[in-house]
């Protein structure tokens, strides 16, 4: 059983799809937060996939600085996320507004 190039590219746009639902429906910072990691993950696929039919591509290369900016940002978001909740009790984005300068 081989999987095709065709295969990984439609998952990948579904993970891309469900990634851009999550950005524009959904209202709660952690859902967001798992959006953008959705789509993250859609563009690593992506980079993995062609990394695996096209030899010498180094995009498994790319994947993995990808990973680590994403490990990065996971970090830095789930912070702002803690402190947010600290200052607001919530973590709906309308609600903070107040943080504007």
């Amino acid at each position: 059983m081989s999987n095709e190039l065709v295969e990984f590219v439609l998952v990948s746009i579904t993970l891309l799809g469900i990634g851009i639902y999550g950005l524009a429906v959904k209202r709660n910072a952690l859902r967001m937060l798992f959006a953008v990691e959705i789509i993250i993950n859609a563009a690593n696929l992506n980079l993995v996939a062609f990394a695996r039919f096209l030899p010498h591509s180094g995009g498994q290369t790319l994947a993995l600085f990808s990973i680590a900016i994403a490990v990065a940002e996971v970090a830095v978001g789930l912070s702002l996320i803690i402190v947010a909740y600290r200052m607001y009790k919530n973590v709906d984005i309308a609600d903070f507004r107040s943080l504007k300068g």
